[in-house]
C-alpha cells in the first residue's frame, strides 16, 4: 500500500525531528555502502594521520594568521581553481554557467588584486564550483559505491575520477607543478600544500559536530552524499531524491523507531553524574557546504 500524503508528512516531520537533534547523532542504516567494512578501517588510518601529523599543523597555521588574512588566502586558492568549473561547465553543455564562472576569475584576478579579493560576488557573480564528478553525473554515470581513500577522504566510485581528471588538464596550481623542473626540492609544490593546509583549518570550526555525533563515520558519509547530491541539483534536489537520500521509501523503515533511538542515545549521552542533567533545546546542525575536502 503507497503511503498516504499524510503519512509522508508525518515521516518527514519526524525525520526533521531526528536530524534535528544533535546534528544527526543517530543515523537510519544504509544499504548502499557495500564497502563499509573496508571504508571504516581507512576512515581510522586518515583519523589516525590527521591526529599525528595534518591537524597539528592546520592549527598552526590558524595561530599564526587572523580571520580576514585566512579569508583572503581562502579567496585566493579558490579564484586560481577557478579554471576547474568553468571546463567542467563547458563539458556539462552550460555555457551561460561557464561565462558566468570566467568572468567570476577574471573579475577577482584584476579588481581583487590576485583573487585575494572578492568583489565578483558583490557584482553579482557568485561562486558555484563544480568538478568532473559533477559532470559524469549528468552525463548519466551512475554514482558508484561510497569510497573512503586513504589520505583523501570522502568519495565515491564516480566521483573519484574528478581527481585525476580535474587536476591534469584543468588545476592551474597542478599544471604548474608539473612543469615547473628548476627546483631541487619540490618548492613547486608549497601551493598546492598551503591550498590543503587551508581546507584542513577551516574544518577545524566543525569537528564539535562530528565529535558529538552518534557513529562519526556515518555522519561524515551522509554529509558528503547529501552535500554532492545537493550540488548536481544546484541546491534544489526532487522530492523524490530527498526521499531517497533520508531513506523514506525504503520497506520497512520506521521512523518511529529511529526517533527512539536517538531520544535514547540523547538521554545517555548527556547523563553525567553529580551534574545537572536537565534536557536543553538541542540545536539543529548546519547545512553541509561544500569542499569538501572532497
Amino acid at each position: 500500500m503507497r503511503p498516504t500524503l499524510k503519512q509522508k508528512f508525518r515521516r518527514a516531520a519526524l525525520l526533521a525531528a531526528v536530524i534535528a537533534l544533535t546534528g544527526c547523532a543517530v543515523a537510519k542504516p544504509r544499504t548502499d555502502d557495500p564497502l563499509e567494512k573496508y571504508n571504516r578501517k581507512v576512515y581510522a588510518f586518515n583519523n589516525a594521520v590527521d591526529k599525528v601529523a595534518i591537524r597539528p599543523v592546520a592549527v598552526g597555521y590558524r595561530k599564526i594568521t587572523n580571520p580576514p588574512v585566512r579569508r583572503s588566502i581562502s579567496d585566493f586558492f579558490t579564484n586560481i581553481r577557478m579554471p576547474i568549473t568553468v571546463a567542467n561547465d563547458l563539458l556539462q553543455a552550460r555555457p551561460k554557467k561557464a561565462m558566468t564562472a570566467s568572468a567570476r576569475f577574471l573579475v577577482n584576478l584584476t579588481l581583487g588584486l590576485g583573487g585575494f579579493f572578492d568583489p565578483a560576488s558583490r557584482m553579482g557573480l557568485p561562486l558555484d564550483d563544480t568538478d568532473f564528478g559533477i559532470t559524469l553525473a549528468r552525463w548519466g554515470v551512475p554514482d558508484g559505491p561510497y569510497l573512503v581513500l586513504p589520505l583523501i577522504g570522502p568519495t565515491t566510485g564516480r566521483d573519484v575520477w574528478h581527481l585525476p581528471v580535474d587536476s591534469y588538464f584543468f588545476d592551474p596550481m597542478s599544471i604548474y607543478s608539473r612543469n615547473q623542473g628548476r627546483f631541487d626540492h619540490g618548492q613547486q609544490y608549497l601551493p598546492s600544500v598551503l591550498y590543503l593546509v587551508t581546507l584542513r583549518a577551516r574544518a577545524i570550526d566543525a569537528e564539535s559536530f562530528l565529535e558529538s555525533a552518534y557513529d562519526p563515520y556515518v555522519f561524515l558519509r551522509d554529509a558528503y552524499l547529501q552535500q554532492r547530491t545537493y550540488q548536481l541539483y544546484d541546491g534544489n534536489p526532487p522530492a523524490s531524491v530527498i526521499d531517497q537520500m533520508q531513506g523514506l521509501n525504503d520497506e520497512g523503515f520506521d521512523p518511529d523507531a529511529l526517533l527512539k533511538q536517538q531520544q535514547s542515545w540523547e538521554k545517555k549521552h548527556n547523563e553525567t553524574p553529580g551534574e545537572d542533567n536537565t534536557p536543553t533545546t538541542p540545536q539543529p546542525a548546519p547545512a553541509s557546504s561544500s569542499g569538501q575536502p572532497y
